[in-house]
């Protein structure tokens, strides 16, 4: 079974665990996802960054 490290959001602590053992709260993976050169969403990605952008 492969586990990957997590951050705690509120406190950031790391852990392999799915919720935080110190405060219980919710936890994220901390690495980014994985490249593909075929990314099929990539286009909708950059539109959408563009749009947050503009907003500020």
């Amino acid at each position: 079974m492969k586990t990957k490290m997590r951050k705690c959001k509120s406190c950031g602590e790391y852990t392999l665990k799915n919720e935080c053992p110190y405060c219980r709260s919710e936890v994220t993976v901390i690495y980014p996802p994985k490249y593909s050169p075929l990314d099929k969403y990539g286009k909708y990605r950059r539109m959408l960054k563009e749009q947050l952008k503009q907003e500020k």
